[in-house]
């Protein structure tokens, strides 16, 4: 819980925020997303921001952060921006539904949809309230649990806007999804935006979202999004984090699976101040495919923290977990995954495996895969190694005559390839392999 003054300041301004916008701009599309939004500003009234003697922050100070002089704004400013500002966050090559957030909210005019196939639903969270209501009333605040972490909660009671992306029973969708959240502020601000994805029955989508930062301010930005992925459903959803050191983030991702589904994410971190992504997936049925991916290169004094949770509520499933991290100068990482297999499910095979490299004595990273298995027939295992670059290989390569930079560099690239590698549209594969060889001078 909270204990610090400037935390329950922050605190206050948030419910008094609240109960002054309440039956205005906080009115609500429909009435569950009403009633939600009261018992979610009560769950975060109570609970309060996490400190570190919390076991699940322990070793992120999110206080720290908070203690800035964030401005608390119900309805976020929809700043102007034009197309040609969006043209350094382009992705080379990708032919997608392009989906423009501006702090949250749905830009209409920036977006460019394309051919959208009948029945596939591409529009703001806002405006699905009205449209389709009936669907928010089913999937909005199903997963994403308020009542177990105060940054959902919080995000919950200040819902106005996001991305509502629904694919029904047995559409594939040909081109990504591209969502380039832009957060442009002129002030120091606290941002929340939210993501509901729904994909029915059979069907197949791959997301790719970037986030970026404009303007002078800082930013605060606690992001939620919820994924339904239906009974041998596809989907891939990329995340690329890169909004420089004046950016703090927390996402949480809640991901819920039925039968013989497969989810894949990959998370990429390039920059920021602090980030905190979790990561929650519950594969609910037998037969389930999760694949969880992170990269994360820190430099200066940024903090990355990933956590991870996937709960094995049925038999017969597999989850497959790789995280790395490059980290230098005086940045810290974290990678705390834990496995969940109940008691009913039997044979299960997960494997978690976190690496990170350390380029300077000063970087830090704390690892803490956990398995908790209440099942007899499972094959589990996971493994965490830090450490240097290999001098062993290293000498190898300048033996062959190559500059101990580019040989530093080769090395640095082949270990964040793994990842990278797993990424299945190509278009971002290969920017995320451009911009990893620049920063490593390769």
């Amino acid at each position: 819980m909270s204990n610090t003054t400037q935390d329950r300041n922050l605190e206050k301004q948030f419910v008094t925020a609240f109960e002054s916008n309440v039956g205005r701009t906080l009115n609500g599309t429909n009435t569950k997303l009403r009633t939600l939004r009261t018992k979610a500003i009560e769950q975060f009234e109570k609970m309060g921001f996490p400190a570190r003697k919390d076991e699940a922050w322990k070793y992120t100070n999110i206080g720290d952060v908070l203690t800035h002089d964030f401005q608390v704004r119900a309805l976020p400013p929809f700043m102007e921006i034009d197309a040609v500002d969006l043209e350094p966050f382009a992705i080379p090559g990708l032919d997608a539904h392009l989906v423009v957030l501006v702090n949250g909210r749905f830009s209409q005019r920036l977006s460019n949809l394309g051919d959208v196939p009948d029945g596939v639903i591409i529009e703001s969270l806002e405006s699905a309230g009205e449209t389709h209501g009936d669907l928010l009333e089913t999937y909005f605040g199903r997963y994403a649990h308020y009542d177990e972490e105060v940054f959902t909660a919080l995000n919950t009671a200040f819902t106005v806007d996001g991305l509502f992306l629904y694919v029904p029973k047995g559409h594939a969708l040909e081109k990504p999804v591209h969502v380039i959240n832009v957060q442009k502020v002129d002030e120091d601000l606290f941002l929340q935006p939210r993501n509901l994805f729904v994909f029915e029955e059979n069907a197949q989508a791959k997301i790719v979202e970037t986030s970026v930062l404009l303007g002078g301010g800082r930013t605060f930005t606690n992001a939620v999004s919820e994924v339904h992925v239906g009974e041998r459903a596809v989907v891939d959803y990329y995340l690329l984090q890169d909004q420089g050191d004046e950016a703090s983030l927390v996402t949480n991702t809640n991901v819920y699976q039925k039968g013989s589904s497969v989810f894949t994410a990959a998370t990429v971190t390039l920059s920021g101040d602090v980030i905190r992504n979790n990561m929650n997936v519950l594969p609910d049925a037998a037969h389930c495919e999760t694949h969880l991916y992170g990269l994360f290169l820190s430099s200066g004094t940024t903090h990355v923290d990933n956590h991870t949770h996937v709960d094995h509520a049925k038999p017969d499933c597999e989850s497959n977990e790789l995280y790395k991290g490059v980290l230098d100068d005086q940045s810290t990482g974290v990678f705390n995954g834990k496995v969940f297999v109940r008691q009913d499910a039997q044979r299960i095979n997960a494997f978690q495996e976190n690496k990170s490299i350390l380029l300077t004595k000063e970087a830090t990273m704390n690892s803490k895969p956990e398995l908790e298995i209440y099942a007899d027939d499972v094959k589990c295992s996971h493994g965490a190694t830090t450490g240097q670059l290999d001098r062993e290989a290293l000498f190898y390569l300048r033996s062959r005559g190559l500059p101990a930079n580019v040989a530093r560099g080769m090395l640095l690239h082949a270990f964040a390839g793994d990842v990278i590698e797993k990424v299945r549209v190509e278009p971002l594969r290969r920017l995320l392999d451009k911009r990893v060889s620049n920063r490593f001078g390769w």
